[in-house]
């Protein structure tokens, strides 16, 4: 072969990354269809199993606290072990996760299924985000985060649509929604045995990853999300229950932090977190988290049971909120490359997610298509913009050695806010919903036993008057949490002005005389 017909250097390298890179980036597509091909799944399969309102959102919630609990333990564990075996190892246990929630047979087995599908999740959240940091430097990575961003669009639409379609199938049926990722799965499997190939960045065997950490962290987490799932429905905001829960899980959350300061590889590195910079991503990272994914997880809901779509077409009208992702993901990924800034995309992101949420905040049962649409796009362009470049502004900061905790930190508080989000806003529209249709049926004179214990969420077996006082409950308190969103989405605002402009580094480590101001 001839000099002439050789790779260049630069087409080497670049091949070098796009295969490796093309299973990474289908993992990140198995993780999220995931959620996305459920969520408009899910009034059908909460009314298939009789299950309640709480169970509808603890279906979201499970997983999305699994993952997060475990998603420090995997960044951690990526910065000491070889992150190509870790990776495989979370896509095995997403794909029995996906099987065990696919042959659920109530409500409870499905959510505990889910909550294992949520270990797996966690580790290909984590795992991606620092294989991709391991491989590109900073100044780079603008280009390639806007392919991981257009990716997550990617599913995110694709998502309810095929949710939509699996549902409506009657030779599949809602199950098929679990099972569906398992192929892409298994290739992304093969893909990453064959192309990707890493250096060992650190690997002292006298080092010890964080379990008590970890531990400490889910269980005060958890305790507090459970308590919100039930205050004010199972018993009151002021009673023994809530100081039952409230007190021992701020206790432990203490402890936590108490703990992260003294140990030697805090699962979450306080080091990393007390800097400005990295404060203010986390902050702002939380903020859409919470709104993103409270608001959103109940977009599909709102379609079907409020507006009496079916599940395709609940998908269908999803796609605004996809393309605004997609697109301005895309694009804004192109302009950090080139500019190597970051702030003005996190600023004007977090400005037109509120502004998203805003429109939202005004849906009923009856709110103009368009209306919803408008408010569907801003809030796509919002999280496009500001999710992928928050987490860009976090590793931008770090050394190589640390920038699987440093990722998976950022991931981890955005993940938190999702599943705070979800829990919260879904007690809220639990509490709102049946407090509305209580009314509803006394002001129509129809007691509440005519429905005969079925779910709300089981429209087919309402009779006419409970399905229409459902209908409206729905569509009023649907518009109630968004409101609350935009509240969240605010906060979101306020970290990304004050942020510090810095310019992304265009090594895939950081100098020495940053390490030594990083530490001091």
């Amino acid at each position: 072969m001839s000099s002439s017909t050789l790779p260049t250097p630069r087409e080497t390298d670049r091949a070098s990354v796009l295969r490796p890179l093309f299973g990474l980036l289908l993992v990140l597509f198995v993780a999220m269809i995931s959620s996305t091909v459920v969520s408009v799944a899910l009034p059908k399969i909460i009314g298939s199993l009789n299950g309640s309102q709480t169970q509808y959102t603890w279906v979201v919630t499970a997983t999305l606290l699994v993952a997060t609990a475990s998603t420090p333990i995997w960044g951690k564990l990526a910065d000491l072990y070889d992150k190509k075996t870790l990776v495989q190892i979370a896509i095995g246990i997403f794909l029995v996760g996906s099987l065990l929630s696919g042959f659920a047979q109530d409500a409870g087995q499905l959510i505990a299924a889910r909550a294992f599908q949520g270990l797996g999740v966690g580790g290909l959240q984590a795992l991606v985000q620092t294989i991709i940091a391991a491989m590109i430097p900073p100044k780079d990575r603008g280009r390639y985060n806007g392919l991981l961003g257009a990716v997550m669009a990617v599913a995110t639409v694709s998502g309810p649509l095929l949710g939509g379609v699996i549902t409506e199938t009657s030779w599949l049926g809602w199950r098929w929604c679990f099972f569906v990722g398992i192929p892409f799965a298994v290739v992304a499997l093969g893909v990453l045995q064959r192309s990707l190939h890493l250096p060992a960045v650190r690997g002292r065997a006298e080092v010890q990853v964080d379990y008590v950490g970890a531990a400490l962290l889910a269980t005060g987490v958890s305790a507090l999300l459970i308590w919100v799932s039930f205050v004010d429905s199972s018993f009151a905001w002021l009673s023994w229950q809530t100081a039952a829960m409230v007190g021992p899980s701020v206790l432990i959350l203490g402890i936590a932090v108490w703990w992260e300061s003294r140990v030697a590889e805090p699962v979450l590195p306080l080091s990393v977190i007390k800097q400005k910079g990295p404060a203010l991503a986390i902050l702002a990272s939380l903020a859409v988290g919470m709104a993103m994914f409270g608001g959103a997880v109940f977009l599909g809901q709102y379609f079907q049971v409020s507006r009496g779509y079916n599940p395709t077409e609940a998908g269908l009208l999803m796609i605004p909120m996809m393309l605004g992702t997609l697109v301005s993901s895309t694009v804004s990924g192109q302009i950090v490359s080139r500019t190597g800034k970051l702030k003005a995309q996190i600023v004007a992101g977090t400005v037109v997610l509120v502004a998203g949420f805003g429109v939202l905040s005004t849906l009923d049962r009856d709110t103009p298509l368009l209306v919803v649409f408008a408010g569907l796009a801003a809030v796509g362009v919002g999280v496009g913009m500001s999710m992928q470049n928050l987490v860009l502004a976090v590793q931008n900061t770090v050394s190589l050695r640390d920038v699987g905790a440093a990722s998976a930190s950022i991931t981890f508080f955005r993940s938190l806010g999702g599943t705070i989000g979800i829990s919260v806003l879904g007690a809220v529209l639990a509490n709102r919903v049946n407090d509305s249709v209580a009314e509803g049926l006394r002001e129509a004179g129809v007691p509440a036993s005519a429905s005969g214990g079925t779910s709300n969420l089981n429209l087919e077996a309402l009779p006419e008057p409970i399905r229409g006082i459902v209908e409206l409950a729905y569509g009023d308190a649907t518009g109630h949490i968004f409101l609350l969103s935009t509240a969240i989405a605010v906060v979101g605002v306020v970290a990304a002005l004050l942020l510090k402009p810095a310019p992304l580094r265009t090594t895939l480590d950081v100098e020495p005389a940053e390490k030594d101001d990083a530490r001091s």
